[in-house]
């Protein structure tokens, strides 16, 4: 088989753990992808799909994350510093039984990631970093529950936001949506980032190619690398269990960025542009995708 993996006998159960015989589970979803192996196209392995038993974990996952951002909404405010979110989230977590999959991952030292204006990404909870009246912030939330994984971030608008920073804000979020448009399944992974890259270069801006989405559920990052500024027809065909996030990264300015030299995490736009971004969690379904955090 394409992946190396174990192939069960036609009467044998199926890897899936479905107890079904192979037969009648995953013989011909099996030969499907076997067959575009053969043809030259990239296909994960099957060790990287989600059954459903992994769904409900990863759903107990992102409820929890959801939970987390929608609190963030409902108090953050002119006046909050990004180290109160930090509060906010580990607070949450441990009421509800989960943790940070931020905390300490490659040696990050805080539980959320709490990007203003121009950080493009990563920025770190400080307590003299105060939210202002005007400011955009990218609240990024990663949960580990029950050992699944779950990822999403949201945008918050301070109080009187600019014209300028609110159409951000809004195509970034448009751009998200038109890349879960794209995702068909036996279709191809850079369907969806030529999607959201059009969306945001029609409206005048620049994606971030450096960063991307990534596959989640089991581990807090595994494959396929997500990228926002692919072509359609090209990357992994989007099988039914594949589970990865969307989460572009779009500057008002130019696409380039720097990152901090000195704590090598906090990445800002090189020429001072705001950025802005979302992210959703979501798993390819026999007739499309389904949302998982958000």
């Amino acid at each position: 088989m394409f992946d190396e993996l174990p192939v069960p006998g036609r009467n044998d159960p199926c890897w899936c753990g479905s107890g079904r015989k192979y037969k009648k589970c995953h013989y011909a979803f099996d030969e499907r992808m076997e067959g575009l192996f053969l043809s030259g196209e990239e296909v994960l392995p099957r060790s990287l799909l989600k059954m459903p038993s992994d769904i409900e974990g990863i759903k107990a996952s992102a409820e929890v994350n959801m939970g987390v951002l929608d609190y963030v909404g409902e108090h953050i405010c002119a006046g909050t510093s990004t180290m109160d979110i930090n509060r906010w989230v580990e607070e949450y977590l441990g009421a509800h039984g989960a943790v940070s999959a931020d905390l300490n991952f490659e040696g990050y030292p805080y539980s959320v990631c709490t990007s203003i204006n121009d950080v493009v990404c990563h920025g770190f909870p400080d307590e003299s970093a105060v939210l202002r009246d005007g400011d955009i912030i990218n609240v990024d939330m990663s949960t580990i529950k029950g050992g699944y994984f779950s990822d999403s971030s949201r945008m918050y608008c301070i109080g009187n936001v600019s014209d300028e920073r609110r159409r951000l804000v809004e195509v970034c979020h448009e751009s998200v949506k038109a890349g879960l448009a794209a995702v068909r399944p036996w279709g191809h992974l850079g369907d969806v980032g030529a999607a959201v890259h059009k969306v945001a270069v029609d409206a005048g801006y620049s994606v971030v190619e450096e960063y991307g989405g990534h596959g989640i559920g089991k581990e807090f990052h595994e494959e396929p690398f997500v990228s926002f500024v692919s072509e359609e027809g090209t990357g992994p065909i989007l099988v039914p269990g594949m589970c990865f996030t969307i989460e572009p990264m779009v500057n008002a300015g130019a696409a380039d960025i720097t990152t901090d030299k000195d704590n090598g995490w906090i990445v800002r736009t090189a020429d001072g542009s705001d950025s802005a971004q979302w992210e959703v969690q979501l798993v390819v379904t026999d007739d499309g995708y389904e949302l998982l955090s958000w």
